[in-house]
Parts: structure tokens; sequence; C-alpha cells
């Protein structure tokens, strides 16, 4: 590293002097220049005297060093300055620092004209010219540029002043500024800060003249004030005006708007002028003041349009080149003010989330031994957002473990004062309007998750447009819509939301809006203390530990109640109950939503009024009806009462003009369905899967808007139904349907048609062109025709365990758009046509299931057409003996588990990446490929293949494991250069040799088994620790699989790990590098330990030549060697010397395999 760049790292405290001054001694020395270097002493500025140093051709070392030790250099420019060598060589040094280390210059020039320096003209370079006599053209040209480039920086000139105290004064004073204003490195260590700024400073764009605004935007907490204080610490030194004007909104005054503005602009104005108690009558002074001066502003946390129209309404009001930087909660502030670069602030991802709370709760960059899990359960808490990452990590610091275990239940339930301090202000910020409140508390309670269709239907009113509203929440960073619009709150904002509703009546729970505490709802249930207050119930029952009786007037003083919802675990029984006698409850008549769950009920109450209604969910009920005569549903859109068994009959659906959902499956007493439904207009979905006693559906109607009908398992259903020719997606599996009328093929509508089961279907069904998917497994077909080629938008087809089927057309290959395509089990195939193999015209990826198929149903020959398509092929549990070449020509992925008569594989394709032959036991030999010596795969899993030959295992290894490969093995093959017992070695480096460019290929012995226990692994996660010069370099394999099938590892196996990526050149260190590999097996979870490695070998190579692939190469990460070196303590401890190996939890286990592991987003 040269020296310039060396002290270019070097930080303000690190700097030996203030100053560097550079003169001619003859001129300045005793007169301008002692009082200068006087004037400096008073004011504290250590500043380099040059007394001791004895002068030569050119400078020594001490000044060169000098120069780039120093913090600014003053040039005083005098008529004798460009005579001596000596000063223009330090003036090079000086420019060269300038923009190597970022030494601030000043130039002073005294009884001097800056344009005769600039020019080298009159008695300047005159002298300048005597100078150059002897010297190369080349180095003339230097300290000419040195003397222009200084000339161009603005400084003092002493002709400009009358009195020199008073310029030496004012230098001083300057100096004394610049040193107390470095750049800001204060937040350079905080997590994710980095790129931020990146982020930021693209959309700042500094090299541009203009003048622009950018935003920043995000919800509290997340660090929109941290990011704009740490540009302004770094960028705001290079203007010549700035000011951080913070918490803006606090700062304005909201009673007079034209005052509030003119006092909020006094304010800005007196910090950015340095000006006390300025005084100005008109909002036009900083545009007066301002437009031509270069500007950096930030203005932080802004919450309404008026504050930029008094701080900066314009982008005339600055100079060129003037940067504005304004951070709010309210996105909708910048459409209004105009403002496009607009920087939203994203939530750091799991690890980076573990890191900051790390730093806050540990002071170090991830939990110490034994705290992991725990830590990653505070990251959940607080859903990462930094404001509750670092409060829960200061309050949880110097605790013990058990004291966080403590803890850990009450951070979840409640909320830390100080993060809803910063939260509240956004719900504050929705002003006195009630509505918009009460609809933040709609989603807190019941609403996160929720679909924003679905929410606009139950939240609708004539009062209030929720679109809208929708809308002004998503502006205050309150809520998210996500892109498959569904509106997702952030959980401390939830967790807000909830605890505004407890405190509206702490005590006495029947007085709140929302009811979401399953406790409290069994209480106010149970004693009939509901109140007109409640809007909204949601009941997870499955958290009550006593069975609920609810009387009669559980629900009678709430009389606007409009959600009602009790939920609980499917597998659970239900606890709520009716006091005996009663088969039904009065409901509010305000209810939109009736969603419960297992309801006891047997039928409605005549005194509930459904008017309201929008959405009934019922399933799993007790229900036999609903309602008597003509029910008044105007507004009901869905009926969801799968699975009540005791469900005998449905109401006259005459008034339920707008349902467009019923969802009957599994009503297994369920006869017959009303006419009036026949009638229903809207009707888009009809579910009755499992009705096998309903009668078959009429054939005298039509519904043109359904979209969806399932009849599977409705056996009384003889006859296909034609009830819409509008049907989208149609399954009428397992029923006694012979076959597809004529009138099917005309339903362009048509997507996706489900027959399985349908044993009396014997010829395929003849459907339109548009359907994409055709599921017929397990049906009667005993051919598929020629004209299958018709079918040219079909994506999907699967006729698995189809016994009956003997001929399948070769025109299936023209069908361009099918992407999966499934034989399994259809073992009486008479022979595969070649071309589904080769001739496929297709750019996307074909996966093709020929599982459990006949012996000799493959093709021999190659068909006259090829062509080239990536296809995944399944064909485990086969009994071949042997595979034809003509299979797997096009084969990039190839799974052959479980064919465990194969004896040999032909040659395989370039194009195959990945090779599954696990229990393959038979298996003895693999073929070179003819077209190249060296064919890379990324994944080659040979499991219990245990009869494989030497040359085999040879390609495998050296020739083919580009990714990972595991075949049987307990002994270390010759390859591995470097080879050790256990799971470190160590490999001493040659001076002179170049490694940098170098990666290595690893094996690890691994057993079957826990050496103490009979339990085999299922997985296997392997990571290699390699210690360089600086730090640690950690290669993290993707988990391995070694039970994909019903056997698991009978015998020792070699794992062969590419590290793909090479060695960082400059952490190689001189003498020798350390490989230390770990290994987690993986049993039924959460069983996890590690896993003994009874070898290991290390091969150096060149560089890879395949594409880096995230299943098969490893993750890469580093780590310092201080924090490494406890973690690797633990590992040796643990592989070398214990005979009781501790077990632990899946978390665990990864904590001290690595504490950096990944939590993911």
């Amino acid at each position: 590293m040269s020296a310039s760049s060396s002290s270019s790292l070097l930080a303000p405290s690190q700097r030996s002097y203030d100053v560097f001054p550079s003169f001619s001694g003859q001129d300045v020395r005793r007169n301008f220049l002692s009082h200068l270097l006087g004037e400096f002493n008073r004011k504290g500025i250590n500043t380099f005297v040059d007394n001791q140093i004895r002068r030569t051709e050119s400078i020594g070392p001490e000044l060169v060093q000098a120069i780039r030790a120093s913090r600014i250099g003053i040039v005083i420019l005098t008529k004798n300055y460009a005579s001596s060598r000596w000063c223009l060589d330090e003036l090079l040094e000086i420019m060269e620092c300038r923009t190597t280390t970022g030494l601030k210059v000043m130039p002073i020039f005294y009884e001097m004209n800056p344009s005769d320096v600039r020019r080298q003209h009159g008695d300047f370079g005159e002298a300048f010219e005597r100078n150059c006599v002897g010297k190369t053209e080349e180095h003339k040209q230097k300290w000419r540029q040195a003397l222009t480039d200084v000339a161009n920086i603005g400084g003092e000139h002493s002709n400009n002043w009358d009195s020199e105290a008073a310029m030496i004064l004012k230098i001083a004073t300057d100096i004394t500024n610049i040193l107390n204003f470095t750049p800001s490195r204060d937040f350079d260590h905080l997590v994710g800060m980095e790129a931020h700024i990146a982020k930021m400073n693209s959309l700042l764009c500094m090299e541009s003249n203009e003048v622009r605004v950018v935003g920043i935007w995000g919800p509290a907490g997340i660090g929109k004030t941290t990011i704009a204080r740490a540009l302004y610490g770094r960028l705001s030194g290079d203007f010549q005006l700035s000011v951080f004007m913070e918490n803006v909104k606090g700062n304005y005054n909201r009673n007079d708007s034209y005052s509030s503005k003119l006092q909020l602009q006094e304010q800005f104005l007196s910090e950015m002028l340095n000006l006390k108690d300025m005084r100005i009558n008109h909002l036009g002074v900083a545009e007066e003041r301002l437009n031509s001066q270069k500007v950096f502003i930030v203005l932080d946390d802004v919450d309404k349009l008026e504050q930029l129209e008094a701080l900066a309404n314009e982008p005339r009001w600055f100079g060129a080149g003037s940067r504005i930087i304004v951070t709010t909660e309210h996105k909708d502030l910048f459409k209004g003010h105009g403002i496009n670069h607009i920087y939203e602030v994203s939530f750091p991802s799991g690890n980076e989330a573990l890191q900051i709370f790390s730093r806050s709760a540990f002071k170090q960059d991830y939990p110490p031994e034994g705290f992991m899990e725990l830590a990653v359960g505070v990251t959940e808490v607080t859903n990462r957002l930094p404001l509750g990452l670092c409060v829960l990590g200061s309050s949880l610091r110097g605790k013990s473990k058990c004291e966080w275990t403590r803890e850990l239940p009450s951070l979840k339930s409640s909320l830390h004062g100080d993060i809803e301090k910063v939260l509240r202000v956004g719900y504050d910020s929705l002003g006195d309007d009630d509505k918009y409140k009460t609809m933040f508390l709609h989603i807190a309670c019941l609403f996160d998750g929720e679909g924003e269709d679905r929410a606009i239907q139950l939240l609708e009113n004539s009062t209030l447009d929720i679109k809208y509203g929708l809308g002004v929440l998503v502006d205050r960073a309150l809520i998210n819509i996500s892109s498959n619009k569904r509106i997702t709150m952030h959980h401390l904002l939830r967790q807000m939301g909830r605890e505004i509703v407890r405190r509206q009546s702490a005590h006495e729970p029947g007085k709140r809006q929302f009811l979401i505490d399953a406790q409290e709802i069994y209480d106010v249930l149970s004693d009939n203390t509901g109140t007109e207050s409640v809007l909204g119930i949601s009941f997870n029952m499955s958290e009550i530990r006593e069975l609920l009786f609810l009387g009669e007037r559980a629900f009678s003083g709430m009389h606007n109640l409009q959600i009602l919802r009790f939920y609980k675990l499917w597998s659970d029984k239900a606890r709520v109950h009716l006091h005996e006698g009663l088969d039904c409850l009065p409901l509010p008549r305000k209810l939109k939503l009736l969603h419960w769950e297992g309801c006891p009920m047997k039928h409605m109450s005549f005194r509930f009024r459904p008017e309201c209604l929008i959405e009934i969910n019922m399933k799993w009920s007790n229900l036999k009806k609903l309602w008597e005569g003509v029910p008044m549903l105007r507004s009901l859109k869905k009926i969801e009462l799968s699975g009540s068994t005791s469900l005998e009959e449905l109401p006259d659906l005459s008034e339920a003009l707008n349902l467009e959902h019923l969802d009957m499956q599994n009503c297994h007493s369920l006869v017959k369905l009303p006419s009036s439904i026949w009638k229903l207009s809207r009707l888009t979905f009809l579910h009755l899967y499992g009705c096998r006693n309903l009668e078959p559906l009429p054939a005298n109607y039509a519904l043109d808007s359904l979209s969806y009908l399932n009849i599977g398992e409705c056996s009384k259903n003889v006859a296909f139904p034609e009830i819409s020719s509008e049907i989208k997606k149609l399954s009428v599996s397992f029923t006694p349907i012979p076959a597809v009328p004529p009138s099917v093929e005309h339903w362009s509508c048509l997507r996706t048609l489900e027959m399985i089961g349908c044993g009396n279907v014997t010829e395929f069904p003849r459907v339109p062109y548009t359907v994409s998917k055709l599921h017929l497994h397990l049906s009667g077909i005993k051919e598929i025709p020629p004209w299958i080629s018709d079918l040219y938008g079909l994506k999907e087809l699967s006729m698995a365990f189809c016994t009956e089927l003997r001929e399948i057309s070769p025109n299936i290959c023209e069908l361009g758009q099918l992407r999966s395509l499934n034989f399994k089990g259809c073992y009486n195939v008479r022979e595969f046509p070649a071309e589904i193999f080769q001739s496929f015209c297709i750019w996307h990826e074909l996966e093709l299931t020929l599982a459990n198929i006949g012996e000799n149903s493959l093709p021999t020959y190659t068909p006259e057409k090829t062509e080239d398509f990536p296809l995944r092929l399944y064909m485990s549990e086969n009994d071949f003996v042997s595979i034809p070449d003509s299979v797997v020509q096009q084969v990039k992925f190839l799974h052959i588990r479980d064919c465990r008569e194969l004896e040999s594989l032909p040659e395989l394709p370039g194009s195959l990446s990945q090779l599954y032959a696990d229990n393959c036991v038979s298996l003895e030999r693999l073929s070179q490929s003819s077209r190249s010596s060296h064919d890379p795969k990324l994944i080659l899993k040979f499991i219990n293949c245990s009869e494989l030959d030497q040359e085999s295992r040879k390609l495998v290894i050296q020739q083919w494991a580009c990714g990972y490969a595991v075949l049987p093995g307990s002994e270390m093959p010759d390859y591995f250069t470097h080879q050790a017992r256990r799971s470190s070695l160590t490999i001493p480096f040659s001076q002179g040799n170049s490694y940098g460019s170098l990666r290595f290929k690893a094996c690890v012995v691994l057993p079957p088994r826990d050496e103490f226990d009979d339990g085999t692994f299922r997985r296997f996660q392997i990571s290699c620790y390699v210690r360089g010069r600086h730090s640690t370099t950690v290669y993290k394999w993707p988990e391995i699989d070694v039970d994909d099938s019903e056997d698991r590892l009978l015998e020792n196996h070699l794992f062969i790990l590419n590290s793909y990526f090479t060695l960082e050149e400059d952490n190689i260190p001189k003498s020798e590098m350390l490989f230390d590999f770990r290994c987690l097996g993986m049993k039924e979870y959460p069983d996890t330990i590690f896993s003994n490695i009874l070898g290991c070998g290390v091969q150096l190579l060149e560089p890879c030549s395949c594409g880096y692939d995230s299943d098969a190469h490893p993750e890469l990460s580093t780590t310092s060697l201080e924090e490494e070196v406890e973690c690797n303590n633990n590992s040796v401890a643990e592989t070398r010397g214990s005979n009781k190996r501790e077990r632990c939890s899946v978390v665990e286990g990864l904590e001290r395999t690595s504490k950096y592991r990944r939590i993911t987003n």
C-alpha cells in the first residue's frame, strides 16, 4: 500500500497536525507568518513548524509525512514563492493530498494578484521561469498545473484588507470553524446504513447542478431521521450553507397559518445563517437570502404542506446545486408538493435485524452462546422495526438468560412505552376524524392480513369512502397494501392499536369497541356484559381451557355488533355450547360477518333479522337448517357451510340476489338444493364436493354466471352437468359419469377439468382448446388420440394410475404450452413414444413423470425429428436394468430413485445438471461423455449405491461434481491431496505462489447415524470455516436430504463439496491456512445434533466454469477472527474430546455451529 493511500485511511483524530503552512520564508517568516502563527497558537490550532528541517533540493520525507498528517494546508503565495523549488514541490504534495486524503487547502494571496499565480505572469511568472531552468517539461507542467489549481481555490487576498490584523483574525477563525466541522462518521457503524446511503446518493444525484428535493418515507421508527442525519453529516460540509431542521411538525404553531409559517421560516433562517433572534415580515425572505447560495437542507418529520411552503416552497429559492431532504410518514405530502424523488425505507432483513438487536443488547454483532433463540424471538416480536430492536435491546442489556425468558412473554403481549410514544404520532396525525381512527382500529383488531376487497365490503357504510380511507392509512405509513391486494399492518402498530382499544375501558372489556382476548371474551359472553360499544369480536376458541356455555342473552346488549368471528384449530373440538334446552341464539341485526366455526346452533333464531349480513361462515356447524320461509338476504355475498354434516336443507334464497359464493362441501345430509339457486344471476362459485346424498343437478336450468363448479363424490350424479357454458373450473371427480358430452367442446371459458377417479370414462374427453389443466388420474381411458394436438392451450396433463391406458399418440409433442405430463403407474402402456423425450418444440422446462411403468415400455429408437428442450424426468421405482440412450438426450434433471434393478446408465448429455439415483443398489457403471472430458453436474446423489465401480466413482468425484455429490465410502479418495482424520486440516503455503485465484473441492466422510443411538439422519448441513489472515470465511452448503425414500443411509458416505468461490487474495495467510468442517445431522424435527465427521480432504483447483446455483453451491459470509475463535473452540471441544454430546434444538444447533446464520425474511 502506498503512503498516500495509507494516509487516506487516517481519521481526523489520527492526524498529527491541524495546519501545514507552505510559504517563502524570505517574504513572510519574520512578519505576516509570525503574527499568523501567534494567532493560531492563541486559538489552540496545532501547526507544523519546519524550523528544524534542513532545506535541500527537494522536500524530504519529514515534510511529506507532515503534509499527509495534516488536516488543512495553507499556501501563502508571495512574489518569491515560485522561485523556490522546495515551495513548488510542497505545493505538488499538498494538491495531491487534496485529492487522495481529503486535505483542505486554503490559499492566501499576500501582496499578490491571484491571476498572476494562475497564469504565471508578472514578477511571479519570471521567478517561476528562472526556477524551471534545468527541469524536465513534465516536471514544469506539474508545477504549472498545481499553481493554476491553487489559484482557482477561494481564499484570502491581502489587498482586500485595510487591516492585516483583521485578516489574520479572520483566517484563524475560518480555520477553527473548519476544524470544528468534520464529516460525521457517527452513523457509519449502523447496520445497513451504507446500503441506505448508496440508494439515497443515487436519488440525490450530487453531480447534477439542478436544485433537487428528495423525500424519505416510511413508518415511525424505521430510521428515516437517522438516514437523513448520516447524509447530513457526510455531505453538508461541501455546501456553502446547511441546516438540519429537526421535528418540523413540533416547531409549527397550527393556530394561525401565516404567522406560523413566518415563525417557522424565522427559525429556519436563524439556524441556516447562524443569526440569533432573526425577524422577517414576509415569506419571500428565504428566497432573497438563499437564491445565490448552494445549500444543503434537511427538513425532518414534516406533516403539513404548509410547512414545506414556508421552508422550501420553490426550487428557485435556492442556488444551483442545492439539495433538500424531506422526511415524513405522510406520503401524500410529496405528491402535493411535487416531490418526485422518493426513497421508501424498507425493513431490515432478518439477519440485519438480529445484528441491530445484538448491538443494542450485547454490544456485539451477534448473540453470545445460549442467547440465539431468545434473540430471534425478540426480533420476531418487533417485526424487524429498528426502533423496536434498539429499545428492547437496551432494556434487556445485562440481564441473565432466566430474566430474558421471564420477560419475553410480556414483550409479546404489551408495547414498550418508548416505542408506543413514537408510533402513536402516526395515529394521532389522523386528527379529530374518528372515522379514520376507527378504521385503523378495525384493521389492528380484525383485518390485519385481510384482502382489500373483502375489508372494503365488511367496513362499507354510507358515511365513509373505505377505499379512500385505506389510502389515507397507507400514505400515513400505518398500513401497507401488497401487490396482491392484501392489507398488512406492522406488528408493533397492531399492538399499539389493540392497546388503544384496551384503554377505552381497562376493567370492563364489554364497553370497548373490539374484543380480541379469548379470556375476556369468555367472561363477557358468560356474564352477558357486552354493550352497544362493541363493534367486533374475534374469538380464538382454541385459547380457552374451559367449555363456554352461552345463554339466550349472550349478545343482547351488543346492538351495534357488526363483525362476529369465532374460530379454532381445525383439529380442536368445539368448546362453545348452548345452555341446555337452547337450539339457537338471537343475534344482533347489524351483523355483517357471521363467522362461527363449529357453531352449536341447530337453526337460526326467528328473531335474527339478517338484512345486513354480507358473509356467513359456519363450517363444521351443527346446523340442520338455517331459516324458515324466505329470509331477507339482500346484502349476502358468501355462504360457507362446509363440513356441516347434519345440514339437511338450505332456505329459499330468492332474496339473496347478490350471492356470489356458496360452499357446501362434505354436507353429507344435504339431499336437495332449493330451486331458487338456479335463479341467482351473480353466483360464480358452487362447491358441492362430498355431498354424497345430494340429488342429481337439474338439467333444465342454466347459471350463466357460474365459473366454478365442483360436484366431486356426488355419487348420485350420473350425467355430466351442463348448467353453464361460462365455467372456468369444473370437477366431476369420483362420480359415475361415463363421458363428456360434445357440447363441452364449445365451452370457450373452460380452463381446468378434473375427472379423477372416473372409472367409467373410457375415451379421452373432447374439451375446448382453452383448457390448460386436465386431471384424469385413475380413469378408464385407453388411448390418447392423435387429435390431442388440437388442445394447444394445454399446460398440464395428468393420467397417473390410468391402468387401462395402452396407446399414446406422438402428436402429444405438438403441444407447445405443455409443462407437466404425468404417466405414473401407467404400467400397461405398450411403448411410450420416443417423441416425448426428444421432440417437444418448447423453450420452457417440461416435467415428465414415468415412475412405476412397464419394464419394456421405454422406446429404443430415435424419432426423425428432434428438438432441444429442457426436460425434468422422473423415473423412480422402475425395474429397468438399463435405460436407452434416446430417453435421456434432453434431460436436465434426472430422478431415478429406487430403481433397484438398474445396473448402468447411458452416456448422459451435457445439459444434465442434477442426477438423483438414491437406492439404485445394483448400479455399477456410469458412462463418460464422448463430447467433453469436463462435464460438470451441480447435484449428484448416489446414496446407498455401493456397487459403483472405481471408474464411475472417479468420474463423479473428479469431473462431474461441480456443486455437491453424495456416494458411499469410508476411505478418503487419493484425489484430495490434503487429508486429515476428523474435521479439520491445515494446508501449508509456499512463498511466492499465488493462491488468490483458486477455489477448493472438499470431501467429508459422514456416518449414517448418531454413534450414541440408532436413529439415522435425514438431512445434513455442512459448513467449512477457512481461517485467513484478517478474517474467517464461512462456506455454508445447502441442506442435503439423505432420506427422500423409505430407505435411509445404510453406511458411511462421502460428501463432495465445491467451494465455487475463490480464496480472497488479501486474506491468505503467509504460511498456512486452516480448514475446519462442521456438520449438523438432522433427524426428526427438532432433534438436531452435531454429526461426527470421520475425515476430511481438500483439493485446490482453478476457478469453476459453471454458473452459481444457490441449490448446489454454498452461501458465503465472513466473521472476525476474534468472534470465530470462541465459536471454533466450542466446536473443537465438541468434536475432539467429548464422549457425551449435548442435544439441542434446531435453533440452538445452528447457533453453536455459527453465530452468523441467516434469518429468513
